[in-house]
């Protein structure tokens, strides 16, 4: 089983605890350009996985972030208010955007593993 996973939008997940941490790939941060603001769920929002769930805003454009699995979110990263460029200089560490709690982990088999993402992007 891989420890991250990464969906065709560019978002990864990864196992955190009890939770699953989700942000942009570095491919995703490189593709925008410098991000001036991120808009987060708000704590206990819930979502099903491929729907909609945050902003990021660059100097180029707006993109949708998605639920990568169906959750309940348990933690934002408050760091991106104060510091939106996180998601470009540290996008799979200090840049994460929130943490969710899955209701359905088996989601996860139908992303991809960091072999398959790397293969996508190509």
């Amino acid at each position: 089983m891989s420890d991250v996973w990464y969906t065709e939008e560019h978002e990864w997940i990864r196992k955190d605890g009890d939770d699953m941490v989700v942000g942009i790939t570095e491919y995703a941060a490189v593709s925008l350009g410098d991000v001036v603001f991120v808009d987060l769920p708000e704590e206990g929002s819930q979502g099903e996985m491929g729907e909609d769930c945050a902003v990021v805003e660059s100097v180029k454009a707006a993109s949708d972030i998605y639920w990568p699995i169906s959750g309940t979110v348990t933690a934002i990263n408050s760091d991106l208010d104060a510091d939106p460029s996180l998601a470009n200089s540290d996008p799979m560490g200090d840049g994460w955007f929130f943490k969710i709690s899955a209701t359905d982990l088996s989601q996860l088999e139908g992303l991809m593993n960091k072999e398959q993402y790397e293969k996508f992007i190509e």
